[in-house]
């Protein structure tokens, strides 16, 4: 009992905890960028127009639209690129602090060193991508690896923060471990195909449910769907692709959708049966909110609220499978 108070007292806890809140703040940010159409609100990076904030004043503007002419100065774009920056900064420097704290205390063996480590890599990374992103006129590959990157690094902070707190050795043969990193990986792969309809401007192709303009299986072209070419294309703001393209990318979620959805609905049954009951309630009542969140995308044509929801309660579902990850293969003492 006092390994675990002072585990929850110490620096490595309280700034991981810290950096989890930060990181779904970021995904979010990041999904409310995206679906104003902000992304290229920038035209350059790390900056906005060469200024560390938004260009409001007249002389700043000025020396904006000569410095960019092809860019027009729109604050209402450029802000919520700039204040995604902002929180993104901010958690990079709390994951640079983490990986220090990590190395210095390393013989207390307070948090996992080689996850700490790993986190720096990928917020490097991760920043190169956003940087890409606005360099590569939001290219959809680049777009998509950028959003996967923020949902992996979340989750990674919290598998960090899980560890921090109860600092236990895992059983790796627990059934109901086994069955949440096949849903962990279900879920993620979901949301691959999420941020690829994201990305493609897919989301609302289908203005019905749950046909797809009026078929359940309508023309179908895996190869245009999921090519990453970008021969003579010069801008991707807004999708490049055709509709039949598009059409089968949202086919494609909707399906990876149901499979989820059902596979989910078995691990809860499981969960019920091995006694995990509040865990069991909480994963379903995510998974209906989520599956609910998705058709009305659908059924009200992407509001931006509905939208942004969908985005956070896809981070809830796989920090949800995440700590049952965790807790299913924590060793009982």
């Amino acid at each position: 009992m006092a390994n675990s108070q002072s585990q929850k007292n110490s620096l490595s806890y309280k700034l991981s905890f810290i950096a989890v809140v930060l990181a779904f703040t970021v995904v979010l940010l990041g999904a409310y960028t995206r679906l104003v159409d902000a992304g290229l609100g920038c035209p350059d990076w790390p900056g906005c127009y060469g200024f560390l904030s938004v260009a409001e004043e007249a002389h700043e503007i000025k020396a904006a639209t000569e410095a960019f002419p092809h860019a027009p100065v729109e604050a209402d774009k450029a802000w919520p690129e700039m204040i995604h920056r902002y929180f993104a900064g901010s958690l990079g420097l709390l994951v640079v602090a983490l990986a220090i704290i990590g190395f210095i205390n390393r013989a207390k063996k307070e948090q996992p060193l080689m996850l700490s480590y790993a986190l720096l890599g990928i917020i490097i990374f991760q920043a190169a991508l956003g940087m890409w992103t606005v360099t590569m006129g939001l290219l959809p590959i680049i777009v998509m690896g950028h959003l996967l990157g923020g949902f992996i690094t979340l989750t990674l902070l919290l598998v960090l923060f899980l560890n921090v707190r109860h600092n236990n050795p895992v059983a790796w043969g627990s059934p109901i471990r086994t069955l949440a990193l096949i849903g962990t990986l279900i879920v993620f792969l979901q949301i691959v195909l999420g941020g690829w309809t994201s990305a493609n401007y897919a989301a609302i192709i289908c203005e019905d449910f749950p046909t797809c303009q009026g078929q359940m299986i309508p023309p179908l072209d895996f190869s245009g769907a999921f090519t990453v070419s970008t021969e003579g294309v010069e801008s991707y703001l807004g999708g490049h692709l055709d509709n039949i393209s598009r059409v089968t990318i949202q086919w494609m979620h909707r399906l990876g959708a149901l499979l989820t959805t059902l596979y989910l609905a078995f691990l809860v049954f499981k969960l019920f049966v091995a006694g995990w009951k509040k865990f069991a309630s909480w994963l379903l009542l995510v998974l209906t909110v989520q599956v609910s969140l998705g058709i009305s995308n659908v059924v009200f044509s992407l509001p931006l609220s509905v939208a942004v929801a969908h985005n956070g309660v896809a981070v809830l579902l796989l920090m949800s499978m995440a700590t049952l990850v965790h807790y299913s293969g924590l060793k009982r003492k």
